[in-house]
């Protein structure tokens, strides 16, 4: 017995050609808003914002490549859930805001890297890591595609989002932490209140104190950028409890309000991943 094709499931499977139109094909923006819905990183949208939340994935997946590695298959369900969640930051703030690159590239696990970096006292230092994202200036946002699945689970921690995140900070040059403001922004008060928190959050990790942000956020402050960026967008509640000035600051950045419409997630359920950057050693 053999399952008939509707016409639906066709122009599902005909989509990515559509998309080299200007139209987003009906087929695909079902698909979207219905991924959208099953989401938990995405409860509470209204009707409206999944709608805007569909188009601008889907305006993603037109513009942007999405190119599986060593041999890995890339299907239509893959292509939407990695595009809903790299559009969640940049809802409010259009297409423009993901204008500095063109391609996302995805591995069936964690990949290994080698990467240079001086440490505090200027000493050279290389050494292969084990990633599951990374962001390039002016290049592809790389992912491990497991990682990417898991990511919208509301459990403190998403690597696209954090990803977006560093290429928001890179629209006007390498990642610092302080990505272009929207107009009617206090770029002093910004400085004054990142810098403060970041200060305040390294001599905490320093001093081995435990909570729920990530330690690596006191990598640099790019790093501390985009991981309060993943919390915000996952556990609102506590970043606005814990950094209120800086849970102001990301309203203002991302035009949203997560903990208007996301549970309250407790601490004890929050997993530290080895995140962009930190990782594993490689074997």
């Amino acid at each position: 017995m053999t399952d008939a094709i509707t016409g639906q499931e066709f122009m599902l499977k005909d989509w990515m050609r559509s998309l080299l139109g200007k139209r987003i094909p009906p087929a695909l923006l079902s698909r979207l808003r219905a991924e959208a819905g099953a989401m938990p990183l995405l409860r509470g949208l209204s009707t409206e914002e999944t709608d805007r939340l569909a188009r601008l994935a889907g305006e993603l997946l037109r513009a942007k490549a999405v190119t599986g590695l060593e041999d890995m298959e890339v299907d239509d369900a893959m292509r939407c859930r990695l595009a809903l969640q790299m559009a969640l930051p940049g809802m409010n703030l259009g297409m423009r805001a993901y204008d500095n690159w063109r391609e996302a590239v995805l591995y069936p696990a964690p990949f290994v890297v080698r990467s240079r970096w001086q440490d505090g006292m200027g000493l050279s230092h290389e050494a292969e890591q084990v990633l599951i994202g990374q962001a390039h200036y002016q290049g592809p946002l790389v992912f491990s595609w497991p990682d990417v699945n898991e990511s919208p689970l509301l459990d403190g921690w998403n690597v696209v989002i954090h990803e977006v995140a560093h290429q928001f900070d890179m629209l006007d040059g390498p990642a610092n932490g302080a990505p272009p403001l929207h107009k009617g922004m206090d770029r002093k008060l910004w400085s004054q209140q990142w810098n403060h928190a970041y200060r305040q959050f390294c001599r905490e990790v320093d001093h081995g104190a435990e909570g729920w942000l990530d330690p690596y956020a006191s990598e640099n402050p790019a790093e501390f950028f985009a991981v309060l960026s993943e919390a915000f967008f996952e556990i609102p509640h506590l970043v606005a409890r814990d950094y209120p000035e800086l849970y102001r600051q990301l309203t203002l950045f991302y035009r949203q309000n997560p903990a208007a419409r996301l549970p309250l997630v407790a601490e004890e359920t929050i997993w530290t991943p080895p995140p962009d950057g930190a990782a594993l050693p490689a074997p």
